[in-house]
């Protein structure tokens, strides 16, 4: 293996550094970032990537190389391939888990990466920790041939409203259910049943793993709680309103109501 194969999936805080090409884009393959004149503050392995090494790594201020740019995560979905498109995923998450866990939480001490894990040690106190991985529910709530959608408000990515099915962290002590429940019955305040597992999908954009499901309206009128949900409602596959792009579980879901309801 060659060091020119090294793949680098490098982060200037949420951008990711790709290089230009007719078709698209793809990401920098060199021996080191010292060679576009990058100095990265930190570097994590990621693993192997069609017979390549593959590092994340965070950028400080730097001159952005001829044909190379910054581009958010979001906006490379489809113009990156599939395998790539999930390495940068993986990446952005560790980047910013190696950016927040430098110290110590129990008692303040400089910490270090372990050898044969991706973790992290305090030499002084022992304390082990791990990437951190929010456990998140979306559900699709069906109601004869309509689907629940409520309106929401996404600042990342412009200040774009659109409609979509509910979701929420799952709290200590619960069950994915159980959260499913609570976090229907909180927003929109009525009460489902048969709740049955979808799929699931990394979301590194804010260190969850959303895990999807089906369920079936129970009872109750829709009454948005105005904090995370301030419009609700019934739509049918027929009349859609303004949904959230393919790259999400999200629009997974919908896309399955779609197809199954018409």
């Amino acid at each position: 293996m060659k060091n020119e194969s090294v793949q680098w999936f490098a982060f200037y805080k949420d951008l990711l550094l790709v290089a230009r090409e007719k078709d698209g884009f793809t990401i920098p393959c060199m021996p080191n970032l010292s060679k576009i004149g990058a100095n990265p503050i930190r570097t994590q392995y990621l693993g192997m990537l069609n017979n390549r090494p593959c590092f994340s790594a965070e950028l400080s201020d730097m001159s952005i190389p001829e044909g190379m740019l910054l581009e958010p995560l979001r906006s490379l979905f489809g113009l990156l391939n599939e395998e790539e498109y999930a390495m940068a995923g993986t990446g952005l998450q560790i980047v910013n888990w190696d950016k927040t866990h430098q110290y110590c939480g129990r008692c303040g001490a400089g910490v270090k990466d372990k050898e044969d894990e991706r973790a992290k040690y305090c030499p002084d106190c022992g304390l082990l920790n791990y990437p951190r991985i929010s456990p998140a529910i979306i559900a699709a709530v069906i109601k004869e041939d309509s689907l629940l959608l409520a309106l929401r408000y996404a600042p990342t990515l412009g200040g774009i409203s659109f409609y979509s099915v509910l979701s929420g962290y799952v709290e200590p002590g619960e069950t994915l259910e159980q959260c499913v429940h609570r976090e229907v019955r909180e927003e929109v305040g009525i009460e489902v049943k048969n709740i049955r597992y979808f799929g699931s999908q990394p979301w590194p954009f804010s260190g969850s793993l959303m895990v999807g499901f089906t369920a079936d309206y129970v009872g109750g009128d829709i009454v948005p709680d105005n904090k995370e949900v301030t419009e609700a409602g019934w739509f049918r596959a027929d009349k859609l309103p303004h949904i959230p792009g393919k790259i999400s579980l999200s629009r997974k879901l919908i896309d399955w109501f779609s197809q199954n309801y018409r």
